[in-house]
């Protein structure tokens, strides 16, 4: 009786993960299943990326319990896989509404889409939201400036300017610690705190080698 239950369970298992690959098959569902699918990998794609970020980063400069550094860790993973998976749910859906609605893809519509999007999920000035777009805006001038290249709009360097660029990035975020400190994002301001003022401080040779504080009160 039992085995006959469990042949059976299976024999529906079976039937529906055929069903489910006959629906996946569909060319007229496709659009609609992007959207599902682009949801679930902006999902993973978040917590693989978010997860070891914050791991390093709580356990290297933020203080409190184990507990409390695990919540952390937990919060700023769902929150970065979340907003990840609901950007590129609507991202994917406003353009497959755009190219139903005109019978075609134009580049226009990427943009308008990613601008939707943008505003509704990454609008929140959060310390996720602002690591993410920084990350961003990073990769965009690197594109914008390349593209002006190859379309001509300004020469092709005769050098490779990036020593350059590497010498202005590093003077400019070294002045602005320095001097500007408020104006650099939190995390970068304890990256920079760690590198170059806790080297100013030491005891004895276990802070100075094997500890970056002491945890004593010597």
């Amino acid at each position: 009786m039992a085995g006959g239950a469990m042949a059976g369970g299976e024999d529906s298992l079976r039937a529906l993960l055929r069903a489910a690959n006959a629906l996946l098959q569909q060319r007229r569902y496709h659009a609609a299943l992007a959207v599902i699918k682009g949801f679930r990998n902006g999902a993973v794609y978040g917590a693989k990326i978010r997860a070891p970020h914050a791991l390093v980063m709580t356990f290297l400069f933020k203080s409190g319990s184990f507990r409390e550094k695990l919540k952390s860790i937990a919060q700023a993973t769902y929150a970065h896989s979340r907003n990840l998976a609901y950007f590129v749910f609507t991202y994917k859906g406003l353009l497959a509404a755009q190219s139903q609605l005109q019978g075609k893809k134009i580049p226009f519509h990427s943009f308008l889409a990613a601008c939707i999007g943008g505003w509704l999920v990454f609008g929140d000035n959060n310390p996720i939201n602002s690591q993410i777009i920084m990350y961003l805006l990073s990769r965009i001038l690197f594109g914008l400036s390349r593209l002006a290249v190859q379309k001509g709009y300004i020469p092709q360097p005769r050098q490779d300017p990036f020593p350059l660029l590497a010498a202005l990035v590093w003077g400019t975020v070294l002045w602005l610690f320095e001097y500007h400190r408020d104006t650099l994002q939190p995390s970068l301001q304890s990256s920079m705190t760690y590198l170059y003022e806790d080297s100013e401080v030491w005891h004895d040779v276990s802070d100075f080698l094997i500890y970056n504080k002491r945890t004593d009160s010597k």
